[in-house]
């Protein structure tokens, strides 16, 4: 047996990032300061849904220390931000995009749309100039609610499409299904709310626009999650001008969770305003236009039902999906629906799927992204909808899941939705989990619970889902004169751990100082290529290319090496900073290789790795709850997970993405949800009203891993982002179901199960 390289991959290589942010120096885009700078402010609509004149902006023209102030008018030669995908409707036509406009144009359509953009040597002043905006405002009556986005005399977002329905798609076939319902032993329905998030990372956005006149080129600085992306959308969509005229740099990320993927209006408004006053802009969001401006999540009603034969096995599943996109449609936000319906069978072998989906327009901000975009929907859905089924048909929901589960002989298993699984053993950790939760000792537990007062509640949820869809990511490495080794490589980092886990890769091939390898991301300079961050894609793809180019500049290390020490390149070895003629005390340190280098080509290697599908990490999460019904309030007691993410490359990552995973999907359960007002007012727009989960309240997480490696990367990674969100939801949701049914016969309630709504179960409101 060969042992883990101790910065190699497999090796808990604590992370190279920490100690600089830890010492506080990290650098945020709100922490530079550019020489001349001017500060932005965005003017918002205090109104869902209004029509507007703008009648004077004299008073705020000359206020103390305003430099400039845009309107519509004055950027009418700029393009709308862009939603980049149309989804296929069953008629094979693509839906109509309404984009949102950099600035509105005489119509806002929800609570914080962009009115004006005031620019002033102060953030003080630019904000006080705001309010001398002379505004004629023509309210209207808005439609905030999905449930209600229909009718003859609902208010329209559009009123030219004379509807609010943004497309229609579908997925199986509805035939064939309605034929097995009609056969069908049992029928198991679910009605289920996927309650709408604000992913309120740490750090909110911010920008700093930038011109050189010279080059007639733009310089943007901005948190991102993936520069090229950023970059192309700028370039293509909104200025119209050559890529090589945008450089889009990011620094430091304090989190990210899909919802910074995107190109947001206030980006070209910075890059237009300093191209205007001929000096660098900068805008920095405050926490409450972060719950206003940047793209919400989840926020979806769906109808699901099952249909058994005698034996228990599901026949045919059929769901039906209603989406909010909000007023405008945001970068991939009509596809987030579709990715629930590529992962709706789960981990079962289910042989026949109707999936319908409806997305709607409603006068509220625009949804998209969010960890695991449309496959914790896709797991929520049929988690819930099995345990039903189980406690129905009289069935543990273990005995349930194993009768259906795909089983190992079955792959590669190509599913209803489309994709098509490599491997997997899901029983296999299911058994091993509920081993760790001690699932046959709960009865005892319960009835402790209940000598105490309090309802015990136990539940579990086994998941699959897709992610490092088809592509790569290229790698670009370099052998510098001092002897370090650069990456560059066109993820970004959000707080991952990203320049750990590459130079992990690295160190595993080339014998270097895990401290002497650094990691460039986040600058379009520097890589003109690069797919960014999510999707959980970086380390399947990005590392994959990583140690191939790794292994191709040890290759030209060595062939230098050999040069320079009169042997065989194959008798060469690369260890510790140095080139070593194998059996003797020759070397050659990498300094001195890169030194002997004819030319700049021989210390550099680029791979690019292409991967033909998707990998599908998968596994069991059970939680076990304590019910107070005095006063409906919820305690995870315990939290088991077992997971399939076919490699790990670094286990105290690997720990670090579950728990905050895991995490976010508690805060789902229990405690976060966007609410509006009838008016299209954001209600919960502060952290005051906002619920976000606290560490006082979760439990201590105890998880384990069961690798199956994946057959479609190259090493056998399957990507571990966004896999605890996706299981989380429905097995905290399972075990307050399964103690609400077992204490008063409730079998269903809907997320966020908060103290208030619990209680009002239990009491009969």
């Amino acid at each position: 047996m060969i042992a883990t390289p101790k910065f190699g991959v497999g090796a808990s290589a604590l992370r190279k990032e920490d100690l600089p942010l830890l010492k506080g120096e990290g650098s945020y885009t709100s922490d530079i300061a550019r020489p001349g700078e001017l500060r932005g402010f965005v003017l918002r609509s205090p109104y869902a849904a209004a029509a507007f004149e703008i009648t004077s902006l004299d008073a705020a023209r000359e206020a103390p220390g305003v430099r400039l102030i845009l309107t519509a008018e004055d950027i009418a030669d700029l393009g709308d931000v862009p939603c980049l995908v149309r989804v296929a409707q069953p008629d094979g036509s693509k839906h109509e995009v309404r984009n949102a406009p950099v600035l509105c144009r005489g119509r806002v359509r929800h609570v914080g749309d962009a009115v004006a953009f005031i620019v002033a040597d102060t953030q003080g002043e630019a904000e006080d100039a705001a309010e001398l905006i002379e505004i004629d405002w023509q309210m209207e009556d808005a439609n905030v609610s999905l449930a209600a986005a229909e009718g003859e005399s609902v208010p329209l977002v559009w009123p030219e499409l004379a509807t609010n329905l943004v497309y229609e798609h579908q997925t199986g076939d509805p035939a064939a299904v309605a034929e097995a319902f009609e056969k069908a032993h049992h029928v198991t329905e679910i009605r289920l709310v996927n309650n709408r998030l604000v992913a309120n990372y740490m750090e909110p956005r911010a920008a700093i626009g930038e011109w050189d006149e010279g080059s007639q080129s733009f310089t943007l600085t901005c948190g991102s999650q993936g520069v090229h992306g950023v970059r192309n959308s700028l370039a293509g969509h909104v200025f119209r001008m050559p890529l090589e005229k945008i450089r889009v740099i990011t620094p430091d990320v304090g989190g990210g969770f899909g919802t910074k993927a995107f190109n947001y209006r206030e980006y070209p408004l910075v890059m237009e305003a300093a191209r205007r006053l001929g000096r660098p802009v900068k805008w920095v969001s405050s926490r409450a236009e972060h719950f206003l401006a940047d793209s919400h999540g989840r926020d979806s009603i769906v109808q699901a039902a099952a249909a058994l034969d005698a034996g228990g096995k599901i026949t045919a599943l059929r769901i039906r999906m209603d989406a909010n996109m909000g007023a405008y449609l945001s970068q991939y936000g009509p596809m987030i629906p579709t990715m629930t319906a590529i992962m709706a069978t789960g981990v079962y072998d289910i042989p026949l799927l109707d999936m319908h989906i409806r997305a709607f327009y409603t006068n509220t901000t625009p949804v998209d992204a969010y960890r695991g975009a449309g496959r914790p929907e896709a797991a929520y859905v049929i988690e819930r909808l099995v345990d039903k089924v189980a406690r129905e048909s009289g069935m543990s929901p273990a005995e349930f899941r194993r009768r259906n589960f795909i089983r190992p002989e079955q792959f590669p298993y190509k599913t209803q939705g489309g994709r098509l699984y490599d491997v997997g053993e899901f029983d296999g950790h299911m058994t091993k989990a509920m081993e760790l939760a001690d699932w046959d000792g709960f009865a005892a537990r319960a009835e402790q619970s209940k000598a105490r007062g309090l309802i015990r509640g136990i539940g579990m949820s086994t998941y699959v889902e897709a992610c490092a869809f088809a592509g790569s990511e290229p790698a670009k490495l370099k052998l510098n004169g001092d002897g370090t080794i650069t990456l560059f490589i066109g993820t970004q980092t959000n707080g991952q751990g990203h320049a750990t886990a590459y130079s992990q890769f690295i160190a595993d091939k080339i014998g270097i100082d895990f401290d002497k390898i650094i990691v460039r991301q986040g600058d379009t300079a520097e890589l003109m290529k690069g797919g960014g961050t999510g999707g959980s894609r970086s380390i399947p793809l990005g590392g994959v290319s990583v140690a191939s180019a790794s292994e191709g500049l040890a290759e030209k290390m060595k062939r230098i090496a050999g040069d320079e020490l009169e042997a065989s390149a194959e008798d060469i070895e690369l260890v510790a900073g140095e080139a070593r003629v194998v059996g003797t005390d020759q070397a050659l340190s990498f300094a001195g290789i890169a030194a002997a280098a004819k030319s700049e080509d021989d210390l550099i290697s680029v791979s690019d790795i292409v991967q033909d599908e998707a990998t599908y990490p998968n596994g069991t999460h059970i939680v076990e709850v304590e019910i107070d019904p005095d006063t409906g309030r919820v305690e995870i007691v315990n939290y088991q997970v077992v997971d399939d993410f076919g490699v790990t490359v670094n286990p105290v990552l690997l720990l670090g993405q579950v728990h905050g995973g895991i995490v976010q999907g508690i805060g789902q359960c229990l405690n976060e949800e966007a609410v509006y007002s009838p008016e299209g007012q954001l209600l919960t727009a502060t952290l005051m009203d906002y619920g976000l989960p606290r560490a006082e309240e979760l439990p201590f997480f105890k998880f384990e891993t069961r690798n199956v490696p994946s057959t479609t990367n190259a090493l056998g990674i399957k990507g571990a982002g966004e896999a605890a969100t996706i299981g989380a939801c429905p097995a905290v949701m399972n075990a307050v179901v399964d103690a609400l049914y077992r204490a008063r016969g409730i079998d269903h309630i809907d997320m966020p199960a908060t103290p208030q709504t619990i209680w009002k179960a239990l009491n009969g409101g």
